[in-house]
């Protein structure tokens, strides 16, 4: 795929959480209440934060015993770096976590915001049999099978994440990259549930449009870093990731726009781009 293409990808995926934001106009009572579940959970991970952060320094050193008999300020130093990754790895983690446990809670509420979305660009061919209970079922069987994977990518990055400085960094960047491929893989969710998509199938769709997929989920983490940003985004990051399942699988995001039929879209899911 041509670097320009890739970047014209990505930007276009950036774009649709903007989109996203924009049904705040059209349905302001749906991401108001769209803002209930996320701020209930966001309390108690907010704590979590707060007694992984007083425990941060002890944890350190728990993981840098051979650094106890240092000299200043290389002791420091080191635990410092080892403090910082653990920090960042561990936001990664609780972020998707919080993704994933904040859609269950409040699957009443986000379903509305999704339908709204589906409605206004057009509708769905066909819907596979839903409810509260198959898709809470749905949500947090996908939620477990991702935690592994999740748990592995925060691993390597621990470990990437304790080479000074460049190590840093690199954590940093493809820390965000990794978590915002899985925000993007949780938030699409109830878009692929009900057309009948499971969780591989969902992988294969968005792998389509890879930049796009990451364009969407990066920004859509960055922001959640924001203090209050996971509250604030979530109704709109699901709004812009039913605009982005419609996107990668053919379908138009307004009525009477034209990007391929359904069919279409679904025909393109083993396609690596297009």
């Amino acid at each position: 795929m041509p670097k320009a293409s890739r970047l014209r990808d990505f930007f276009a995926g950036v774009g649709l959480i903007g989109r996203g934001f924009g049904v705040w106009r059209t349905a302001p009572g749906l991401m108001i209440l769209g803002l209930i579940p996320a701020l209930i959970v966001e309390v108690a991970f907010v704590a979590a934060i707060i007694a992984l952060g007083l425990n941060l320094e002890t944890i350190a050193a728990a993981v840098t015993p051979f650094a106890t008999g240092w000299d200043e300020p290389l002791r420091t130093g080191i635990r410092v770096v080892v403090g910082l990754a653990f920090l960042g790895v561990a936001v990664l983690i609780l972020i998707n976590t919080f993704t994933a446990v904040t859609l269950i809670v409040g699957q009443p509420f986000y379903e509305r915001i999704w339908r709204h979305v589906e409605q206004r660009s057009g509708g769905i061919a066909s819907e596979a049999a839903s409810g509260f209970w198959r898709s809470t079922g749905l949500g947090i069987a996908d939620g477990l099978r991702m935690l592994p994977p999740t748990l592995l990518a925060g691993l390597g990055l621990l470990l990437l994440g304790l080479i000074p400085v460049v190590g840093t960094i690199l954590a940093a960047v493809l820390g965000a990259f990794v978590a915002g491929w899985y925000l993007t893989i949780e938030l699409t969710g109830l878009a692929f549930d009900v057309r009948g998509f499971r969780l591989g199938d969902r992988r294969r769709a968005l792998r389509s449009r890879p930049w796009m997929s990451l364009g969407f989920g990066v920004v859509t983490y960055l922001l959640f870093l924001i203090p209050l940003g996971t509250v604030i985004v979530m109704p709109a990051a699901v709004a812009g990731a039913t605009l982005l399942s419609r996107r990668v699988l053919g379908e138009p995001l307004q009525v009477g726009a034209h990007e391929g039929g359904v069919a279409a879209g679904h025909a393109d899911l083993d396609r690596p781009d297009r």
